[in-house]
């Protein structure tokens, strides 16, 4: 196992007073097998670059901290933050907020860096979509999900859990399951089952796309109605062209599939083949 499976002194503890916030969605992490799986898919040797979003009482923070070279930790509960900050540990540098409204590149300065996080179910997508946009500061990102939510960014075309995040995911990443976590292993009890997950950016995009932006809205653009037929799908979503469904079989797709039958790289024909028209309409 990695050296970061090492004893820590503080077990994540950091007061016993501070209560899970429902304000905050707080569900703290007590499983240490859960932990050590963390660490190890994480692979800190030594001398790392870490960025940790919602390290709540620290049980991943202070069996990472040692190993790092510096750890950045993103805490939206400022009795947290504060807690963890009164710690003075060499290395530990603690933002106090939302780390949806950070600037990350401000305070990532020298990439690339590991993003760990055991993520608040309600800002799931958006911190997806945020590293999305901020990819180039990490070259890995171990990251906890509900299990709902990690099973659609794996999933595949044809299957319920297939859609934009999917697409997205395949695009830019490498992914793996790390392992399934069980609500037991948080405090307090979740309703749902939690998964770990393991993405690598990949050094460039899987497939080569002209225009990124468009490309994007033509994916939400395929899933906006999902019973819909392709073609209506995307008229739905302002791609009135009148020769849309001739664009769409250009691209080799039968305009009357469904979006999420498309594999990655029809997509990316796709959004090819709809760029030559003005796109959708305002």
């Amino acid at each position: 196992m990695a050296a970061a499976a090492e004893a820590s002194p503080w077990h994540g503890k950091i007061s016993v007073t501070m209560r899970p916030k429902k304000c905050f969605s707080q569900n703290f992490l007590r499983d240490p097998v859960v932990v050590e799986k963390i660490l190890a898919a994480a692979r800190l040797v030594g001398g790392e670059r870490v960025f940790e979003i919602g390290p709540g009482k620290g049980v991943l923070t202070w069996r990472m901290l040692p190993f790092c070279r510096e750890l950045h930790v993103a805490e939206i509960d400022v009795d947290l933050a504060a807690a963890l900050e009164s710690r003075r540990e060499p290395g530990l540098i603690v933002h106090a907020g939302d780390a949806l409204q950070f600037d990350w590149s401000a305070f990532l300065s020298h990439p690339p860096y590991i993003l760990v996080a055991n993520l608040p179910y309600h800002i799931s997508s958006p911190i997806f979509f945020k590293i999305l946009d901020n990819c180039q500061l990490f070259r890995k990102l171990v990251l906890m999900f509900q299990k709902e939510f990690g099973e659609r960014l794996c999933a595949s075309p044809g299957t319920k859990d297939y859609g934009i995040l999917s697409v997205f995911c395949r695009q830019y990443f490498d992914a793996r399951v790390v392992t399934e976590v069980p609500p037991q292993a948080f405090n307090p009890v979740p309703k749902v089952a939690s998964v770990v997950l393991d993405l690598s950016p990949l050094s460039s995009p899987r497939f080569d796309v002209a225009a990124p932006d468009f490309f994007a809205r033509v994916v939400r653009g395929a899933f906006s109605q999902r019973r819909k037929t392709l073609v209506n799908s995307l008229k739905g979503s302002g791609f009135a062209a009148p020769n849309l469904a001739d664009k769409i079989r250009a691209a080799g797709i039968d305009p009357q599939r469904r979006g999420e039958t498309l594999e990655l790289e029809e997509f990316v024909a796709l959004a090819d083949k709809l760029r030559g028209q003005d796109g959708p309409s305002s």
